[in-house]
C-alpha cells in the first residue's frame, strides 16, 4: 500500500462512518505548497466516543495495527492515536477534534479537494494548516514546519488570507512566529 492508497482508504472509512474530518499536516501543505515526502497522514476527526467502535472496525487487525485502548483514551482526552499499516510502514495520526473555537473555525472553512483525479477528500484550509504548523513549530522548533508554511504562502500568494492567520496567531500566542515567517518570505 502506498501513501495515496492509504489516504484513499482512510478518507473512505471516515466517510463510510459519516464522521467529520480534515486532512491536514504535511499532506495538506504538499497539496497547497511545495511537495515533500512524509511517512504519515494527519487527520483531525470529530469523533464521539459512541462512534469509536464503528470507526475501528474499518481497520481490520489482519491489515492494520491500532490500540483500541489508546484510541479510547484519545477520544476521552481529545488527543491523538495512531493507525499503522505494518507492511508499508505508513502511519495515520488520528487527532481527535478539540471542543474549541479554532477547531470549529477550521471545520467551517474545510475544502473538498481532489488529492487524486478519482476521489475527493476534505482538507483543512491552507490558512488553518499554517496556524497549526506554527503551533507545532512552537512546541518542537523544527524548521521543517516553517519551510512548509513558506511553501504554502509562496504557492498560494494573494489567495491566502493573511489577516485570518494573523488574527489566530494573536489569539493563540503565535504572533512572534507569524512575524518571523512574514519577515523570512522572499520579496
Amino acid at each position: 500500500m502506498d501513501q495515496d492508497e492509504l489516504l484513499r482508504r482512510v478518507v473512505g472509512s471516515l466517510e463510510a462512518v459519516g464522521l467529520r474530518y480534515l486532512v491536514t499536516g504535511s499532506i495538506a501543505t504538499s497539496l497547497y505548497g511545495e511537495p515533500r515526502f512524509t511517512n504519515d497522514i494527519d487527520v483531525v476527526v470529530d469523533l464521539p466516543l459512541d462512534r469509536l467502535e464503528e470507526l475501528l472496525r474499518q481497520f481490520p487487525t489482519d491489515e492494520f495495527y491500532l490500540s483500541e485502548e489508546s484510541a479510547r483514551r484519545a477520544v476521552e482526552r481529545r488527543t491523538q492515536f495512531n493507525v499503522i499499516h505494518p507492511r508499508s510502514g505508513l502511519k495515520v495520526d488520528v487527532m481527535v477534534a478539540a471542543d474549541d473555537a479554532f477547531d470549529e473555525s477550521r471545520f467551517a472553512r474545510a475544502r473538498r479537494l481532489h488529492p487524486a483525479p478519482d476521489y475527493r477528500a476534505t482538507f483543512a484550509a491552507p490558512e488553518d494548516v499554517i496556524v497549526k504548523k506554527m503551533e507545532y513549530y512552537q512546541a518542537g522548533g523544527s524548521d521543517r514546519h516553517l519551510r512548509d508554511i513558506a511553501g504554502v504562502l509562496e504557492v498560494g500568494g494573494k489567495e491566502i488570507d493573511r489577516d485570518y492567520i494573523g488574527d489566530w496567531a494573536d489569539r493563540l500566542g503565535l504572533s512572534e512566529i507569524w512575524q518571523r515567517v512574514l519577515e523570512g518570505l522572499k520579496p
